[in-house]
């Protein structure tokens, strides 16, 4: 599976942006998807996650209320929208694949894909 993050940028405190991630090479379908970030000399940590078919989502309690994880399957593409951005939320964003449905799954290990990462910098 080959997953493709964009949609990071610069943005002021308070604004809004919206991260995409496009898969290929097996059925999307199939695949529960994720987004984590990493900022500067710090570990990877959990953003949010769909179920295969959109149904359940999850989230870190850092972003809920702010961030919507969403998937379209007819386009192989995973979304995150991120509203109320903090400086807080700069980061190197990735995405990643799942090849289990379990909700559980919010640690980086449990992940099987993952994109390249795209910067998101929230200025205060």
């Amino acid at each position: 599976v080959q997953l493709q993050a964009s949609g990071g940028g610069l943005v002021q405190a308070g604004g809004s942006l919206r991260l995409s991630c496009a898969a290929s090479g097996r059925t999307f379908s199939s695949l529960a998807m994720g987004w984590f970030r990493q900022a500067p000399g710090k570990e990877r940590d959990f953003v949010a996650r769909i179920s295969w078919r959109g149904g359940t989502t999850s989230y870190a309690n850092s972003v809920k209320g702010r961030f919507t994880i969403s998937r379209d399957n007819a386009k192989n593409t995973v979304y995150l929208q991120m509203n109320s951005l903090k400086p807080e939320d700069t980061a190197v964003y990735y995405c990643a694949a799942d090849r289990t449905n379990a909700v559980a799954n919010t640690a980086p290990s449990d992940y099987d894909y993952w994109g390249q990462g795209t910067l998101v910098t929230v200025s205060s």
